[in-house]
């Protein structure tokens, strides 16, 4: 049954978190703050805030939420259903929340989307592939 939630709550987890005021600054302020630097050898400074993180994240998920809906069986169906259901308190509170109404927040809605979408899809192709007619 825990294998079948959708892995993109935890950057949804997370934002909520930082909107809240969790991990300091105040709100959603904190997804500007710098979470690492490196100097590059053309001589700038690539840095790396925390909304670009939670981007990252979501991204590495998404490939494990694809690879996921490559199994058979009803327990690919809950994980379809729950990311749907994902989705849809993505797009709620996208529409809902003020601190919500961010790119960052957008662009996790969308990959979140993907996923829904990517999910159905794989699984469909698999299950077409896996149907034998007997002659």
């Amino acid at each position: 049954m825990l294998l079948a939630i959708p892995l993109l709550i935890i950057p949804f987890a997370l934002y909520n978190l930082a909107m809240t005021g969790l991990f300091g600054d105040g709100g959603v302020a904190v997804l500007d703050s710098e979470v690492m630097a490196v100097n590059m050898l053309s001589g700038t400074t690539w840095t790396m805030a925390f909304g670009d993180l939670l981007i990252l994240i979501a991204l590495v998920l998404l490939f494990v939420e694809i690879l996921k809906a490559t199994r058979p069986g009803s327990r690919a169906l809950l994980d379809h259903m729950l990311s749907m259901v994902l989705f849809v308190v993505f797009l709620v509170e996208f529409l809902l929340v003020q601190g919500a109404a961010t790119q960052i927040f957008f662009i996790l809605m969308t990959i979140t989307f993907i996923d829904v979408i990517a999910g159905f899809a794989v699984s469909i192709r698999t299950a077409s592939r896996d149907l034998s007619i007997g002659l």
